[in-house]
């Protein structure tokens, strides 16, 4: 199916979804619904295992869409930008350029970021008198405490990926021209491992940040009742292998 606003490639068990609505790949309603309705197909794809998700130009995305949200075409994203959190598989942005504000909001609900040392993050919001809607209070502060998501929310400042990565924001800063290479040698190790059970661990972990400690070891514990005994063939498979050498 083509798409308006992104492209779609799906390879080797991995699909890489890239923003590509020039100049500056704004989000708009199209390009969420699109989103949606791309991770929705793929979820039903047992042969896709991991999403890489960037964009194309020199950013990621410079934030909503500004003439459309002034003309009132534009609706919240926060429950369409959770599909990504939402989705079984793992989810690895790769940060190419600019990252603002809505753009950033999706970014976070990515389980992996890897971004260029070319990236900029910034959420400027407050600047222009706009509540976050796609989740930016509720997400930034979990990740990297309370104190540093408010400076980042009320200054709207911008963030360049060295400092993202050292507070948190993002796993790793690469250089700019080995970003698509270093995020599908990322995709390419969580290959080597069962799918079943990372998408179980991609579900508890983000229930834990809803949960009490004795409530996530419970839904743990009732993921795997034995506890050592892989409940996937292949898991057994491996097992098998490694204790009989």
């Amino acid at each position: 199916m083509a798409h308006n606003t992104l492209d779609l490639e799906t390879t080797g068990g991995i699909a890489t979804i890239t923003l590509n609505r020039p100049p500056m790949n704004a989000v708009t309603d199209e390009m969420l619904d699109e989103l949606v309705s791309v991770c929705t197909e793929l979820e039903s794809d047992d042969t896709i295992n991991v999403i890489i998700l960037t964009g194309a130009g020199r950013a990621f995305s410079a934030g909503r869409d500004g003439p459309g949200v002034l003309a009132g075409k534009e609706r919240p994203g926060g429950l369409r930008y959770a599909i990504l959190e939402q989705i079984k598989m793992p989810v690895i942005a790769a940060v190419n350029g600019f990252c603002f504000t809505g753009s950033f909001e999706l970014a976070m609900c990515a389980d992996i970021i890897i971004a260029s040392d070319k990236a900029k993050f910034a959420d400027t919001h407050s600047r222009f008198g706009i509540t976050p809607g796609g989740g930016q209070t509720q997400r930034l502060p979990r990740l990297i405490g309370a104190r540093k998501a408010k400076e980042i929310l009320f200054t709207g400042r911008q963030i360049s990926a060295e400092e993202a990565e050292q507070i948190g924001i993002i796993n790793k800063v690469v250089p700019h021209d080995t970003l698509m290479d270093e995020a599908r040698t990322m995709a390419a190790m969580i290959l080597e491992n069962i799918p079943e059970t990372i998408r179980i661990e991609k579900q508890l972990i983000n229930q834990s940040m809803t949960t009490t400690l004795k409530e996530g070891l419970e839904l743990e514990a009732a993921e795997n009742p034995s506890g050592v005994i892989s409940p996937t063939p292949e898991g057994h498979k491996r097992m098998e292998t490694l204790f009989k050498k």
